[in-house]
This record gives C-alpha cells, structure tokens and sequence, in this order.
C-alpha cells in the first residue's frame, strides 16, 4: 500500500476483507512486506504482531536488535520470512503460492 506510514491503512483494509469474506487476516491471499529502514518500523511490526499477524516479510536488513534466537522465534511462531534482494525474494514469493 505505500509507506511504512500506510500500515494503519494496509490493516484496516485487510481487517475490513476478512470480515465481508468471514474468514481471519491469516486466512486472506494477502502479502505484508515491512521494508526495514527507520525506527518506527519497529512499532509497526510490534503492533502486526500483537494483532496476531503472521506471513510476513521483513527486510532487506534485519535490525540489529533481533538475535538469532529473536529470529528464530519469530519464524517459528509468526512465519516471519527475513527477505533480501528483490530478485530473490519475488522468486521464494511465488514458488511459495
């Protein structure tokens, strides 16, 4: 949907789907890249995971905050998927459906 700033946005469209389609955000054929480049994605992140997101992309870089152990249990837990260059990530995007 745009900017990081457009997250409230991207959430409220995704909320009002799952809704007329019965069904969960998880459950919808949506795609969530949060493009890691300021500070405030920090936020934005903590707030998709408290709503329960999962299936999400994060990247290029990780911050540096997040331990291996961090990524791991959000992997495991969110589906968090770390990405990195375009090219490669529009590939394991596809193949995964």
């Amino acid at each position: 949907m745009g900017q990081c700033n457009d997250s409230y946005s991207a959430i409220k469209v995704a909320l009002a789907l799952a809704d007329a389609f019965d069904c969960s955000v998880n459950d919808l054929p949506l795609t969530l890249v949060l493009s890691w480049y300021e500070q405030k994605a920090v936020c934005i992140l903590l707030t998709l995971l408290s709503l329960g997101i999962r299936n999400m992309y994060l990247g290029p870089t990780l911050p540096a905050f997040m331990s291996e152990t961090v990524v791991k249990y959000l992997v495991d837990t969110y589906n968090l998927q770390p990405i990195t260059a375009p090219e490669q990530d529009m590939d394991a995007i596809l193949k995964r459906g």
